[in-house]
């Protein structure tokens, strides 16, 4: 993975490469509380450790008795699923990969009616085996499996902690269940049980994606000029003091599509705490030059733009056409089409004085995925050391979780009798109709 930092310099808001020089100090602090974090297997830090802890064989095992099967569903929100569905959707398999992460019954209903139940795993994850979606979820698509008449315990995986409502139905059904690596948040966990089961039924390499997260902690160093994660985390939070307080995540690969989701929740929920933070904004390229990237250039100058890109990939080729106008695609590929549009982007960010940065892979295979989600990891946990954040923890969702539950009536939560006291002012379009 490189970092190009080069179009952050001196733009509006930006930083000098002095400026970075001066931060540098700071990010060699850094570094080595990072580092003693890890050495220690301190909470959320031993995240950074999970390319060389995580176990591939336990996961292989496990997956084991479910051959290659037609489908997988994975039932889990947030980070356990996430992180599943970004190397799902970037890599090709015969395995169709399905995810609820939502708990919206129509989505759900069309689902189940698709879903070849009985040539399907279910792969369920959570830690705690409480989370509400999670298991609403899980409880609808058993009673799918059982009308349909497939034993949802020879089709079930679980994923969760050493305890909890998850753990005691594995127990009691004898269901192949793997351990949440603990220390590790959810949305930090993607190089772990909780992200590569699903590539693992899919028959892709875990060990190549372990591998590259390797390469990841390998590249760590004292100095952001010296380590690609860094560098980014190190720029995205200087920008942030200066007003950059929007991060714009913008692949320019189909396949990386959902790593904008992913990368979204792991920036947002890491690092917005204490009225800091950068919100993240997801967009594709080219499709969103369209549509986003005029307010990018041209809007209020409170923004930074990730440009994500491989160097290799497929390419198709453009037939000639004596089409008026077009003529100029004629000869050469959709690939050269979507550098130069790329480049373009990039240039035009630039020359409007918006800062950028641009991140490349070799290619979207397994070991440049490892190697992207952990130098991200990486780059968000220096950013949250640099800001003085809580980077590893989310008491704004646990506030929202309580409050769901005390409305279900799963106990007596104050965060529920909040809900109450929402202040209302409807602007109806049926007031006045008989």
């Amino acid at each position: 993975m490189d970092v190009d930092i080069g179009n952050a310099l001196g733009t509006t808001p930006g930083v000098t490469e002095e400026t970075l020089e001066r931060l540098d100090d700071r990010v060699a602090d850094a570094h080595a509380r990072i580092a003693d974090g890890m050495a220690n297997d301190e909470f959320g830090y031993a995240s950074l450790t999970l390319p060389e802890t995580a176990d591939p064989d336990a996961i292989r095992t496990a997956v084991e008795p479910f051959g290659r099967p037609e489908a997988v569903v994975t039932v889990g929100i947030g980070g356990s699923a996430l992180g599943a569905a970004t190397l799902s959707e970037a890599l090709d398999s015969p395995v169709d990969a399905y995810y609820l992460d939502n708990v919206d019954p129509d989505h759900v209903e069309a689902l189940l009616e698709d879903l070849p139940l009985a040539d399907t795993v279910v792969n369920v994850v959570s830690n705690s085996g409480t989370t509400a979606e999670t298991l609403a979820n899980f409880l609808v698509v058993r009673e799918a499996m059982e009308t349909a008449g497939v034993d949802w315990t020879e089709r079930t995986l679980v994923t969760t902690g050493e305890s909890g409502n998850l753990r005691r139905l594995a127990d009691q059904h004898d269901l192949p269940a793997l351990d949440v690596p603990e220390g590790v948040p959810g949305r930090f966990s993607v190089l772990s049980t909780v992200g590569l089961a699903v590539a693992a039924l899919q028959g892709h390499d875990i060990e190549a994606v372990l591998a590259g997260g390797r390469d990841g902690m390998d590249a760590l160093s004292g100095s952001l000029f010296d380590s690609p994660a860094y560098a980014y985390g190190a720029t995205t939070y200087a920008l942030a003091q200066r007003g950059a307080l929007t991060n714009a995540i913008m692949p320019y690969a189909e396949s990386l599509e959902t790593f904008g989701e992913w990368f979204a929740q792991l920036w947002a929920e890491s690092l917005g705490k204490d009225g800091l933070g950068q919100t993240p904004a997801r967009a594709l390229g080219a499709t969103d030059q369209h549509s986003q990237l005029q307010l990018y250039r041209a809007g209020p100058p409170d923004k930074l733009v990730t440009l994500v890109r491989p160097r290799e990939r497929r390419d198709t080729a453009i037939p000639e056409t004596d089409l008026e106008g077009l003529a100029y695609l004629g000869g050469s590929s959709l690939g050269e089409l979507l550098d130069a549009e790329f480049a373009a982007t990039e240039a035009s960010l630039a020359a409007a004085d918006v800062p950028n940065v641009r991140i490349e892979i070799d290619r979207v295979d397994e070991r440049n995925l490892g190697e992207l989600l952990y130098g991200m990891e990486a780059a968000t946990v220096l950013y949250g050391e640099l800001a003085s954040v809580s980077t590893f923890t989310q008491p704004a969702v646990e506030w929202g979780k309580k409050a769901a539950r005390g409305l279900l009536g799963g106990g007596d939560f104050p965060e529920a009798d909040a809900v109450a006291d929402k202040r209302e002012l409807v602007v109806s379009a049926d007031a006045g109709r008989e």
